[in-house]
């Protein structure tokens, strides 16, 4: 329960900044946007390291140095959210970003990728996906007629 929780959390969070750094780059540029964004990630982590204690920061050099790149991806994650948002929408990118995640998951899952426990890929998955995909589509056709209409009534 509490893994779902945070979950629901985290996709709150992340609608909420997307939006709010699609708005703040509309005034100062998308560059500035995620060197802002990143670097106030960067003082809020860092605050809350040292509130925490949490030393084990200093034991990096345990880590594969190919998750350190996980930084870089943040880079090309808000750049790219942005844009997205920006071109489509908060609701329709946030679509397909989600769909984007849950297949990139599932693979991890089930080719046990960056050391994770294989998880078979069944019909359920395939099932999920096919409806996500096909309820972004919907989505988009409801809305492209909605604004179509909007359109006539207009002429």
């Amino acid at each position: 329960m509490k893994g779902i929780l945070f979950a629901v959390m985290a996709g709150v969070f992340i609608s909420l900044q997307t939006v709010f750094n699609t708005r703040v780059s509309g005034k100062v540029g998308l560059w500035a946007t995620t060197t802002l964004v990143l670097g106030l990630g960067f003082f809020t982590s860092f605050l809350m390291f040292i509130i925490m204690d949490d030393t084990r920061l200093f034991a990096v050099g345990n880590v594969n140095k190919v998750y350190l790149f996980g930084g870089f991806l943040g880079v090309g994650v808000v750049f790219c959210i942005m844009q997205a948002i920006r071109m489509l929408g908060p609701a329709y990118a946030i679509s397909i970003v989600l769909v984007s995640q849950i297949f990139l998951a599932v693979l991890i899952d089930t080719f046990g990728w960056f050391g994770f426990e294989t998880i078979s890929f069944t019909m359920n998955k395939l099932v999920g996906l096919a409806l996500m995909i096909a309820g972004i589509i919907v989505f988009k056709l409801k809305q492209g007629k909605r604004i179509n209409a909007q359109k006539e009534q207009i002429v």
